[in-house]
């Protein structure tokens, strides 16, 4: 049958199950086997020729017809399971209902009331033709899932058969072990099989269907306290799914393999249409969804830790439930990390290649993905996130990331990508190793719009930093303070910062202790705090090598002696925010010496008006954020949260925080009538008086006059000279006792576990356009809106 007699066979059937008032039975397979049984419709048609409307309208005005059509799709894909879609037309049966279930499920999970359809039993639905008990009778849903599950693994439809004659009964596919037909090379598997365009067009089809029916998340408000997994997800990463291990294998290793390069060959990809990639976009997307597990909250109960086999280590506690979480968790072995950091390493570095030799290398789209994928990694497996910082293989995630922030930051659209950027760094930066790993000289020449300078890769993290920060757009005001919280927990490590980067922070350091600034927000004072903080580490820890960063601060004085003598009488606090009635300033870039950027870079371009994106909630503010915990002598860490509220107020000057006078300073300042923040005297007094200034000013005090004395004596306009005598110079003896090092690193919380989730499927809605599965259906996690 050609294919357009096909569609306009699909269409009938379609327009008859609209108009049809009465119930269809179940047994009437002449009318229902239209949907699947002769029709090759891709899932494009499929789209196409079921119209939202009509699901809808069937939905509210004929709901055991839909409810039935439901039925008989898993039904049909249940039978493909069981007998191992031996011939074509079963496969093409398979593949009916998969798009069609693909089509009408996010229908069923925009209203409330159909929401437990799937999770009920069918009356009469026993598996032998009715006669069977209904109490054994399983929920469609799980049905559904155990047949995709059983599919993904179906020799000659989606794995190579292993045999020489056909598998011939279905005892045969009961006793396979699907351990044995992981898709892929890598973690715990070492056979790579020879690829096969079919059985990766199978197996997207199926993960499409896969990831549809976890979509329900998509159709429930952000709540706070997501307590409630997503019962797809729980049930399908549970012991009930056997084949729960080897399909995380394959899923991982299918990402972790993929090299979009051509085997090395450029321009390679233009030969052949790349089919690997939708595979392994569709794999990284149902993986991250698994991984939705709240780590925060989780307290899970044991699972028998014994097939799984050495891949996974069985030393530690058996982990959560979720058996996906549970085996990404138990990696251990050196060359598994090394081949799951590689491939992500390989992955996000991609879109940096193209810009040596444009269109050279096919550029790949799922990097937020990947990142989600790579968090999860870092956050789930302790063992990995030590692994990653062992070497400098850890610049191969962190140079991609600065481009990404970098190249996003101008654009309303990415805000997502910005916030993960940032929590990846933050959650590296609470680890001693990161800093010491910046010190690595950055060679690297990737065409980024950023001053060119010479000099570490924590050159280039405080430089991109700075200019997120400068002229990046007002949303991500709320990340200012992670931005510098990761620069302070790396400050104590940096060996030497080049003169762009140095006079980068003290740019930053003039921008944020304005008074206007200062006294336009509750919480503007911290980043002086935290610039401040940062210095302290550098001068007490690495003066030597740091005389650009000395010299910076000599040359700019007077801001910290502005800072020191900060007027706090009510009219001077009136004055400066007279300056607030005005529209707000971007930060000034004047006194910044932007020099020319990198050659072959493009400036950061805003979104295209139109773009959509996603709504995204709010992330927790920085004390909720990370911990405080102090380094002592050893170079251990020991936890400084307080233990109570009161007890923390005594805090020694040293330590005390900014955030630790919060709520005091809420006391101390009304907010008016109008809910503008109305600052007062005894609020700014509050924390200038904790400002650490102490041992940058003993350090002024010591060498502004040894410098002067050298410019008069010598007649000297010339830095070299200086930066020479400051090099050789030394403190030691002169500056306050050393402070402990403080480091704050990431906690995790469930006000973050929702904000991934809701910038997880964010991120899926708007990457599924073809089909465009969850378009211009009632999704309540988020709001779609245009730039």
């Amino acid at each position: 049958m050609g294919s357009a007699d096909s569609k306009l066979n699909f269409r009938k059937a379609v327009i008859q199950l609209t108009t049809k008032t009465q119930p269809v039975e179940a047994t009437d397979d002449a009318f229902w086997d239209q949907f699947w049984a002769d029709t090759a419709t891709s899932v494009q048609d499929v789209f196409a020729l079921v119209p939202a409307a009509e699901i809808r309208a069937v939905r509210e005005e004929s709901p055991s017809n839909l409810a039935t059509l439901c039925y008989k799709a898993v039904e049909k894909l249940v039978q493909g399971a069981e007998s191992g879609c031996h011939s074509e037309k079963e496969k093409q049966i398979v593949l009916n209902c998969s798009r069609l279930l693909t089509r009408v499920l996010p229908y069923i999970f925009e209203d409330p009331d159909w929401r437990g359809f799937f999770w009920s039993t069918v009356p009469g639905a026993g598996r032998a033709g009715g006669d069977d008990d209904d109490e054994n009778a399983r929920p469609l849903a799980e049905s559904l899932l155990l047949a995709i599950a059983d599919l993904l693994f179906c020799p000659d439809f989606t794995v190579q058969s292993h045999r020489r004659s056909t598998v011939d009964s279905a005892e045969d596919v009961h006793s396979l072990d699907s351990c044995e037909y992981i898709w892929e090379a890598g973690v715990g598997f070492a056979h790579s099989p020879q690829p096969n365009y079919i059985h990766d067009l199978n197996r997207m089809e199926l993960l499409k269907l896969l990831l549809t029916c976890f979509s329900e998340a998509m159709y429930l408000p952000p709540a706070p306290d997501s307590g409630s997994p997503n019962p797809w997800v729980q049930f399908f990463c549970s012991t009930e799914n056997r084949h729960a291990l080897p399909l995380f294998t394959s899923l991982l290793n299918t990402v972790c393999a993929y090299d979009p390069v051509g085997y090395g060959i450029p321009y390679n990809h233009l030969l052949f249409s790349d089919y690997r990639e939708p595979l392994v976009e569709e794999a990284a997307q149902v993986l991250i969804v698994t991984l939705d597990h709240d780590s925060a909250t989780s307290t899970s109960p044991t699972v028998d830790g014994t097939t799984t086999g050495t891949a996974m280590d069985d030393t530690d506690p058996p982990g959560p439930e979720n058996l996906f979480v549970n085996y990404l968790s138990r990696i251990h072995r050196e060359e598994d990390f090394q081949f799951i950091l590689k491939g992500i390493a390989r992955l996000l570095s991609n879109p940096l290649l193209q810009t040596y030799l444009p269109n050279s290398t096919k550029k790949i789209q799922f990097h937020q993905e990947l990142l989600v994928l790579f968090w999860k990694l870092c956050d789930f497996n302790k063992k990995f996130l030590f692994f990653v910082l062992k070497s400098s293989d850890v610049l191969d995630i962190l140079v991609p990331i600065l481009y990404f922030l970098n190249d996003a930051r101008a654009d309303h659209s990415r805000v997502g990508l910005m916030h993960i950027g940032v929590f990846i760094l933050l959650l590296l930066s609470g680890e001693r190793n990161f800093g010491v790993r910046l010190n690595k000289p950055y060679s690297v020449r990737v065409p980024m719009d950023i001053p060119v300078f010479t000099g570490t890769h924590a050159d280039l993290l405080i430089v991109v930093f700075h200019k997120i920060i400068t002229s990046g757009h007002q949303r991500l005001q709320p990340l200012f303070d992670c931005l510098l919280t990761i620069v302070v927990n790396v400050s104590p490590y940096l060996k030497s910062l080049s003169m762009v980067a140095a006079n980068k922070l003290l740019h930053l350091l003039e921008a944020f202790s304005t008074t206007w600034f200062l006294f336009s927000a509750a919480q503007n004072h911290h980043l002086v705090f935290f610039l401040l903080e940062a210095f302290n580490n550098i001068i007490q820890y690495q003066f030597d090598g740091n005389s650009n960063l000395v010299y910076a601060i000599i040359r700019k004085r007077s801001v910290f002696h502005q800072l020191a003598n900060l007027p706090a009488d009510p009219p001077a606090i009136h004055k400066a925010l007279q300056r607030r009635r005005r529209p707000p300033e971007p930060l000034s870039r004047t006194g910044s010496q932007e020099g020319a950027s990198m050659e072959g870079s493009r400036p950061a371009a805003p979104a295209e008006p139109g773009t959509l994106k996603t709504s995204l909630v709010a992330t927790p503010g920085i004390d909720k954020l990370t911990e405080k915990s102090q380094v002592s002598e050893d170079g251990t860490l020991r936890s400084l949260e307080p233990v109570s509220q009161q007890s923390s107020a005594e805090g020694s000057p040293a330590v005390e925080e900014p955030d630790q006078a919060w709520r005091e300073q809420r006391r101390l300042s009304s907010a008016s009538a109008s809910g503008q923040w109305d600052p007062t005297s005894e609020w700014v007094l509050s924390w200038k008086s904790k400002l650490p200034l102490q041992t940058i000013m003993r350090l002024l005090q010591v060498l502004v006059p040894q410098v002067e004395k050298i410019c008069i004596d010598k007649g000297l306009t010339d830095e070299s000279e200086i930066l020479r005598f400051l090099q050789h110079g030394t403190l030691v003896g002169l500056l306050p006792v050393p402070h402990p090092i403080l480091i704050r690193k990431y906690q995790a919380n469930s006000g973050t576990a929702m904000w991934f989730r809701t910038y997880m499927w964010g991120v899926i809605y708007l990457r599924n356009v073809d089909p465009p599965v969850w378009y211009d259906t009632d999704v309540k996690l988020f709001e779609i809106q245009r730039v």
